[in-house]
């Protein structure tokens, strides 16, 4: 926790997150199941408040020491759900990482047919804020679509659209190159609602066939292979977050990151 946080406690669920143990949803869940106890009282509330001093036990196990907070590049291929656990029992990302990782959460999501750039971290504080609108960090896809490419439309979408009553921020759409009657598109966003790209390509009667995230903010796919994974170091990360990061990172206090 920081300073600030420290004085005033924390949710549970959100200590419970950024230990690494599970998502905050997840954690509801825990308490509801009688799974949660502080300083030996079972809990009942996922509203509940502790602080640095409370003691806190899951399955009647005390909380592993806080981690350092980290950040790595995962090269998503297509046909993976992001997602813990799939109620259709269908691959996920998370079943498919490295086992030397550490338990991990994504930063947003790629839908099963997407692919590219995910980032994934264990700190669920930081995947918060990354994926809010607010941090104002662009997220870049390189999208092949089959049918006609109407520029203007394109050009237009720079002032937002609406769709079925969703309001669609501002996107910067650019046609690459034309092969018959496929094209590729660079479409930049900075919200990321649920399936964006793939709904305003509909809206423009375009159907896409591919659909590759190529950049997250600051942070480029580049030539990672697929599947493969690659830590972003501490000190890039907080230099990226800057007065975010220095007040709400949780750094190794044994040396620099």
């Amino acid at each position: 926790m920081t300073q600030t946080e420290t004085a005033k406690g924390e949710r549970i669920a959100k200590v419970l997150a950024r230990a690494g143990l599970c998502s905050r949803r997840e954690a509801e869940r825990w308490v509801a199941d009688g799974r949660v106890a502080v300083d030996g009282k079972t809990l009942t509330s996922p509203a509940t408040t502790v602080s640095q001093a409370s003691r806190i036990t899951v399955d009647g196990r005390p909380l592993p020491r806080q981690q350092p907070t980290r950040l790595w590049r995962y090269h998503k291929p297509a046909g993976l759900v992001t997602s813990h656990r799939d109620e259709r029992a269908r691959a996920t990302v998370f079943d498919n990482l490295p086992q030397s990782l550490p338990r991990v959460i994504s930063v947003g999501r790629l839908d099963l047919n997407s692919e590219g750039l995910l980032l994934l971290t264990n700190d669920g504080a930081l995947a918060r804020h990354l994926e809010h609108p607010s941090t104002g960090w662009a997220r870049r896809y390189r999208v092949r679509v089959h049918g006609r490419v109407d520029p203007d439309a394109l050009a237009a979408l720079a002032k937002g659209v609406t769709i079925s009553g969703i309001r669609y921020g501002a996107i910067e759409a650019m046609l690459d190159r034309r092969q018959g009657g496929n094209a590729w598109l660079t479409m930049t966003l900075r919200e990321g609602k649920n399936r964006e790209v793939r709904r305003v390509c509909e809206h423009l009667g375009l159907a896409v066939t591919r659909l590759i995230r190529t950049a997250y903010g600051p942070f480029q796919l580049g030539n990672l292979a697929r599947g493969a994974v690659a830590e972003i170091p501490g000190k890039v990360l907080r230099e990226q977050l800057g007065a975010w990061g220095r007040e709400h990172l949780y750094a190794d206090r044994r040396g620099p990151a």
